[in-house]
């Protein structure tokens, strides 16, 4: 559990007087006694969702979107939003449908795609160059309105957006929502919209569900994650939200493959809702308070990277960001490693053997023909550093070891 998450339940001693989540499962009461067993009397009888649970999300997030929406009809629970993701893929794409996905993007989208026999298209978001000195931000990378729609043809089955994304921290503007909504609807296209960090939007930026748009809700699957909203990502409980139409080949796949996921999980993602409900947009809101913390973590970190010379790319959202190492692949051009292995490869190996700091390349993140291009960042995590009073230096709340003892580990 993330140490916000830790804190907040221990502070919060009006909401849960000297007990955390587990403690509440296992007390009596109705998510306690749903939890227990067997006998609790839903353990078993709904393999969409733990009933308290698919309510309280058509409930909650049927207000965000502006949609009347059905527990049982519009609501799916998942194992994690990995599970969200799997299934809709194997749900919506068959043999020889193409899938657009934008680059660089969470490395499962492609895989995924093959698996269901569809064929990955990619089309890529193209930083703006940025002056000498001058702060580089992840709004700086956008979408080509052109190239985006030459990519869409008669085969094109989906689009898969993830917003704010992966690695990138980008949040898409309305205005780019809207250009692919445009080009969603007049090619009849569903759009995967993968939305797990929308709780984590800094500097005044604003996350929209391209759900929310006009003529979007009809076409679109909306995926969430209570491992990224409440930071527990070992509940493995994801969600999809979408109409009827398109969710009941969703409800087929896991019906047939998962078909239930584990109650005692779902009854404390539906407890934690239930209470976001009551304090939401308030000071004591969950959301709020790791908003706050999680932006002064990618301030501290911003400033940590840039004073040992890396440019990094701020994010308007997520936990993650990237790095510009061209500085340093001027001044280190021939680090070890194969001959055809991508810079920013050798670097994360030089970095985890000489710093003991491990990082994640960002060419992996794209596909092969276009990974030479982007082989001079890579990314960082920092939903885990410490930041000490007064401006200690980044260190990581569960280091493992790397190769070199006292690693610190920020991807």
């Amino acid at each position: 559990m993330c140490p916000e998450t830790s804190h907040f339940l221990q502070r919060d001693q009006a909401a849960i007087p000297e007990r955390t989540l587990t403690a509440l499962l296992l007390s009596p009461g109705r998510h306690g006694q749903a939890a227990a067993g067997p006998k609790a009397g839903w353990a078993r009888q709904k393999p969409m969702g733990y009933p308290p649970l698919t309510k309280v999300l058509a409930d909650f997030f049927g207000k965000l979107l502006g949609q009347e929406m059905e527990p049982l009809k519009n609501v799916l629970v998942t194992v994690g939003a990995y599970g969200a993701l799997f299934t809709a893929f194997q749900a919506l794409v068959d043999e020889g449908d193409e899938v657009i996905i934008i680059e660089p993007y969470f490395d499962c989208y492609e895989p995924m795609t093959l698996m269901a026999g569809g064929r990955p298209v990619f089309v890529p978001l193209k930083p703006s160059p940025s002056q000498d000195g001058e702060l580089d931000y992840s709004s700086n990378w956008q979408l080509d309105p052109t190239e985006l729609a030459n990519k869409f043809t008669s085969r094109t089955k989906a689009l898969v957006l993830n917003t704010p994304s992966n690695p990138l921290g980008k949040v898409f503007s309305k205005a780019e929502l809207e250009l692919v909504a445009s080009l969603c609807q007049q090619h009849d296209v569903v759009c995967i919209s993968d939305e797990v960090y929308q709780w984590l939007v800094f500097d005044g930026n604003q996350h929209i569900s391209i759900a929310s748009l006009p003529g979007m809700w009809e076409r679109t699957l909306t995926i969430g994650s209570a491992g990224k909203t409440f930071s527990a990502t070992g509940w493995k409980v994801g969600w999809v939200l979408g109409p009827d139409q398109l969710m009941k080949h969703l409800r087929t796949v896991h019906q047939n493959s998962i078909f239930h996921c584990p109650t005692q999980a779902q009854a404390a993602v539906a407890w934690s809702f239930e209470r976001e409900q009551q304090h939401f947009g308030q000071p004591s809101s969950y959301f709020v308070q790791l908003l706050q913390a999680t932006q002064h973590k990618r301030d501290h970190v911003t400033r940590s990277l840039q004073s040992v010379g890396l440019r990094p790319v701020i994010p308007q959202g997520s936990y993650f960001l990237i790095t510009d190492i061209s500085d340093f692949k001027s001044k280190m051009p021939n680090l070890p490693g194969a001959e055809d292995e991508a810079y920013d490869r050798r670097f994360v190996k030089w970095m985890i053997k000489n710093k003991g700091l491990s990082a994640i390349p960002v060419s992996i993140f794209y596909s092969v023909p276009h990974q030479k291009h982007f082989d001079h960042y890579v990314r960082f995590c920092f939903i885990k550093v410490k930041c000490r009073a007064g401006g200690g230096k980044v260190s990581s709340s569960s280091s493992r070891s790397s190769g070199k003892k006292g690693s610190t580990e920020l991807c």
